[in-house]
């Protein structure tokens, strides 16, 4: 019997479903999409990257279903959304469109988080009217909008052509992954997590992965080594914050801060010192921290008492239209580690002036 794709004990197990539903997008695509915690309490969408799942998101599921109800679903050809005869960012902002809709009343409004691809996924959607109906904040994390094999440093070259070519047919690779092995580990790890990232957060993120199936996995990677999101970025008008790991190898800081600068209503960027790629799995905490703060700002939502702090709290600098919060995680610490749940509450508003 093969394995699961995803783990099955531990913080990064997924919960079960209060209730599941099929999202029908433009082109007869059907997303699996799973509904977590009690009806009525203020709603939070999520939206998963690359090779992923709604497994991906197990930590947030558990916490923020507490207090909020958790939409989360499966991009299509990932997980229990079956593949598609079409991959493209038009793809993803019509799936994120029908998922609002469907698991939305009318005129009821959400904070959007998007990981990766669920990042870029909140970029194409942001001009559609389902999203001005229905998305109040969002949050991206560990994503780009554009130049993301040209900029990856996944691999240890100079960067150039060589590398920009070497990475894309690495990264879209047709070759299945197969099961989870130590050298399997070994590379995701290095490619995707920082160096700190514990054993059961690499063996979390290496289930889902490899669970993917390889001709989806190569279709995506397709379109994302053409992304070019960068002029819809000004359609991006909600309240939005963004999050990265200063040890992001596919989707650099560099990524993040040219986003913050872009955005018409940037509300932090925040790096997260020692963190890879993907930031969900390798500092949960903040992720959540950063999602609960959005609905307490943007739904008026009671977000219950904030974790105690486990870090220094954040060096806040002026960083273009958008403050950074620089926190320091311990990537090695266990189901108890902590990041400020204020990271994002840190920053203002209010545009900051620009540094030379």
């Amino acid at each position: 019997m093969s394995r699961p794709g995803h783990v099955t004990t531990g913080r990064y197990a997924p919960p079960a479903a209060a209730r599941e539903l099929v999202a029908v997008s433009a082109d007869g695509a059907r997303l699996h999409v799973e509904v977590h915690g009690a009806e009525g309490a203020p709603a939070v969408v999520l939206s998963h990257g690359w090779t992923c799942s709604t497994a991906f998101w197990a930590a947030q599921i558990r916490e923020l279903s507490r207090d909020h109800r958790v939409i989360a679903y499966d991009q299509r050809g990932h997980g229990r959304s079956p593949a598609a005869a079409a991959y493209s960012t038009t793809a993803l902002a019509d799936d994120l469109a029908a998922v609002l809709e469907a698991a939305l009343a009318p005129g009821e409004r959400a904070v959007v988080a998007g990981h990766s691809m669920g990042g870029m996924t909140v970029m194409a959607a942001a001009g559609r009217p389902e999203f001005a109906e229905h998305v109040a904040a969002a949050l991206l994390c560990s994503t780009g909008s554009s130049r993301l094999v040209a900029e990856a440093t996944v691999l240890p070259l100079r960067a150039g052509r060589a590398r920009t070519r070497t990475t894309r047919a690495v990264l879209g690779s047709r070759a299945p992954l197969g099961p989870v092995t130590p050298l399997g580990r070994a590379v995701l790890k290095y490619a995707t997590m920082g160096p700190g990232s514990a054993p059961d957060r690499v063996e979390a993120c290496a289930r889902i992965v490899h669970a993917c199936p390889a001709g989806v996995r190569h279709a995506w990677s397709e379109v994302l080594a053409g992304l070019d999101l960068d002029a819809g970025l000004a359609g991006l008008t909600v309240p939005t914050a963004v999050l990265v790991g200063r040890d992001d190898r596919l989707t650099p800081v560099a990524h993040a801060r040219r986003i913050a600068a872009a955005l018409p209503h940037c509300v932090g960027l925040t790096e997260l010192t020692g963190m890879g790629h993907m930031t969900p799995v390798e500092a949960p905490e903040a992720v959540t921290g950063a999602v609960r703060e959005l609905t307490t700002r943007y739904l008026g939502s009671a977000a219950g008492p904030a974790a105690p702090a486990a870090v220094p709290a954040g060096v806040v600098v002026p960083a273009g239209p958008a403050a950074v919060v620089v926190l320091a995680v311990p990537s090695d610490a266990g189901a108890s580690d902590t990041s400020s749940a204020s990271a994002v509450s840190d920053v203002s508003d209010t545009p900051k002036e620009k540094t030379a």
